[in-house]
Order: structure tokens, then sequence, then C-alpha cells
């Protein structure tokens, strides 16, 4: 299997972060703040040791400030509703994912509203200036992603994180996208909240996330529980990171998760870009020189993108573009709508969605050209195809 899905999750992991999730179900497998013997106590050292490593990654002052959440979604959903929890008004931007669109769809029903910014790919300051028009006086919340899981289209996140410090308004960056591939500095850049998957760009395992907080507004906790910490007191904590990590921890997670975010960090993030946009930029060549091929964003460079092409092929739909890559050549690509209908509705795909391909590190050349290769194939024989398709209908 040649493995183009790393938008939703990279594969294969480093086999440090496999070692990793054995060796803390092996050798630390107490629960972490739960008790004052040394297996627990060891276990909490692996967790705190994580924090450390997340905040030196994203440039937070303090490893507290660093929550560990079941995905990026999570962490979105805590800001989202616990800075809107009594209503107000919200600015996103034309390429959210579900991940924000849907938590403030939800609180319409509370009162909440919000207004959609619109990008201009290749144009920081239209974009800039899209985000300043859509703030109101009520306006208690911008949160945008970093860079669009569909198109790779990156915002200038930094640009409008001063915006929303000149108007006193907290902002929230979805960073699934980007997290371990552009580098971040939160306190330098002045993002409030980062919220990233740590299952994606960190390479640590499924079923884990980031939120970062850079921020003296704190958003209500989503949940209420345990924390193995003040518990006489039936209120929850205010002190971070228990604020937000009620339950039992998901400690093999956030140990592989580690191992992810030093594998990062022992690469670099600015080689990693170097080194898939590299990829990107060769398949987006490639498939550009076929005529039957549908390209939606202009050749991906690192200041406006991240290393995602979403494309489509004349005469066939993307979920059968996507079936026959994986049947006929062995390739694994995403296709449909991504969970993102804004994004697609903003290129105009919102019908039928596209075929995404994302590299990463583990990226070869030689599978570049295969893809395109492979690519070529389906389309000189697109009319066979689709009589095919008819049959099979």
């Amino acid at each position: 299997m040649i493995y183009f899905d790393n938008g939703a999750t990279t594969f294969p992991k480093p086999p440090s972060v496999i070692n990793a999730v054995g060796s803390a179900m092996r050798n630390a497998g107490a629960n972490p703040g739960r008790g004052g013997h040394k297996l627990s106590l060891k276990a909490s050292e692996l967790i705190y040791n994580s924090r450390v490593t997340a905040a030196r990654l994203f440039g937070v002052g303090s490893p507290e400030n660093i929550i560990f959440t079941d995905n990026c979604t999570t962490a979105l959903n805590t800001v989202i509703h616990g800075l809107l929890r009594g209503g107000g008004h919200a600015v996103i931007s034309s390429l959210e994912h579900n991940a924000v669109a849907r938590p403030l769809t939800y609180l319409k029903k509370y009162g909440v509203s919000f207004s959609v910014a619109e990008v201009f790919e290749g144009d920081d300051e239209r974009t800039l200036n899209s985000f300043r028009n859509s703030i109101r006086s009520d306006t208690k919340l911008a949160v945008c992603t970093a860079a669009s899981n569909v198109f790779g289209v990156r915002l200038p996140v930094e640009r409008i994180a001063a915006l929303c410090r000149i108007y006193n308004i907290p902002f929230c960056v979805d960073a699934a996208q980007t997290a371990g591939v552009v580098p971040v500095n939160m306190i330098e850049s002045g993002i409030d909240f980062l919220c990233a998957a740590g299952h994606k760009g960190l390479y640590g395992p499924m079923g884990t996330g980031i939120l970062a907080v850079n921020s003296k507004i704190l958003p209500d906790s989503l949940t209420q529980g345990g924390t193995g910490s003040l518990s006489a007191d039936l209120e929850q904590p205010e002190a971070l990171p228990d604020r937000y990590e009620s339950g039992t921890p998901n400690l093999p997670g956030i140990a592989g998760l580690n191992a992810g975010m030093r594998f990062v960090a022992s690469r670099g993030e600015q080689r990693i870009m170097k080194y898939e946009l590299e990829k990107a930029q060769r398949l987006y060549d490639r498939l550009a020189e076929n005529p039957a091929v549908e390209l939606y964003t202009a050749r991906p460079e690192e200041n406006h993108h991240v290393p995602v092409i979403s494309f489509n092929l004349s005469g066939l739909d993307s979920e059968r573009v996507a079936r026959l890559l994986d049947e006929r050549f062995g390739i694994a690509v995403r296709a449909g709508l991504h969970c993102a209908p804004l994004a697609h509705k903003a290129f105009g795909t919102e019908s039928g969605g596209t075929v995404r391909a994302v590299m990463s590190v583990y990226t070869k050349q030689s599978e570049i050209d295969y893809f395109s290769e492979s690519v070529n194939k389906i389309t000189k024989n697109t009319k066979l195809l689709n009589k095919k398709v008819a049959i099979d209908r």
C-alpha cells in the first residue's frame, strides 16, 4: 500500500512512537495523579514530560498550559463552547472544518451567531480585511484553521492574531494540518488557543490531541469530574491543566504523542515542510501535465500552502477515482467532502468533493511518480471506466 491519506492520519508512525506506547503499558501502567506509589508517580512524570515537550514545540510559557484531549475536535469544542456558552458572536473562515462549523451551528439555538470571513488564496491582505470586516461589537471569539485540510491553503494566523489583540477578542487556531509542519510560537504570535491533532503531523497515536493555552481568559470546561486533585472540593479545580482534564488520561497515547513530538523536534518543522513541499510540488507539476486533471489551487508555495493536493478527473467522480487508485494501484487517498463543506463551497466543489493527496516525512519521490503515472492510466481509460461505472450501477 502506498499511503497518501496523511491529512486524515499519518502512516506509518515512527518506531519510537510505537515503542513508547508499548513501554508505557509495560512499565508505567498505573493511574497518574491517583496514587502516591512509585508506579503512579512514574506515570505522572511521563505525562508531565510530555507537557514540557509540547510547551517547547508550540512556544507556550508553562507546561501546565498544555491540555491533553481525545483529539483536535475536543480541543476546539472546549474553546468554542466554553467561551460562547452565554451567547455572543464569533468569526470563522470560509475554509473551516466541521469541528468548528458544527459546534457553532449547534450553539445557534443558545443565541450564538457567527460570520464567515472569506479567504483569498495567496492574498493575505484581503483575507485579513475580510476578518476585520466580520468583527462586530458583540464578537467574543475568532477561530480559524491555520491551513485548509482540503486544499492546503494557509491563513495569515499571526496577522489575524494581531488584529484580534487590537479588538480584544480571543483567538483560537485549528492547527490540525499545520502542527508539526509549520513552526509556531504562541507567545510571540499572540495566539490565545491552539488546537492540534496528535495523530497527524505530530505522528502520535489516534485518540490524542492538544489544547495549548496562552490566555488569561479561560473557557468553561466541557466536563467536570475527578482530576486527582482537590478531591474534597465538589467544585471543578480552576488551575490548569486540571480545569480541563477530568477522568483518567490516555497514558499510552500521550506517551506515544510525546515520542512523536520529539521525532518532529529532532527533524525540525522547517526541514519537514521543505521536504514535504518538494514532494507536493512535484506531484502538482506532474498532475498539471495531464489535461484531464483539474487542480483547484496555485502551485503550492511555503508562504501560502501546506503539502496538500486536491484534484478531480474529467468524467469521474472523486469517490470512484479513490476506489480505482486503491483497488487497481494500491494507493490510499481520501475523496469526497473531507468533513469540510465550507471549504468545498468556497472552491465550487461541494457537489462531489475532490480527491486529496497529503504528503508526510515518509513520502518518497518514487511514490509521487507512481501516483501520477497511475492517474494517467486512469484518464487514458476514462471511456472504458465510465462504461464500467454504468454497469456497476
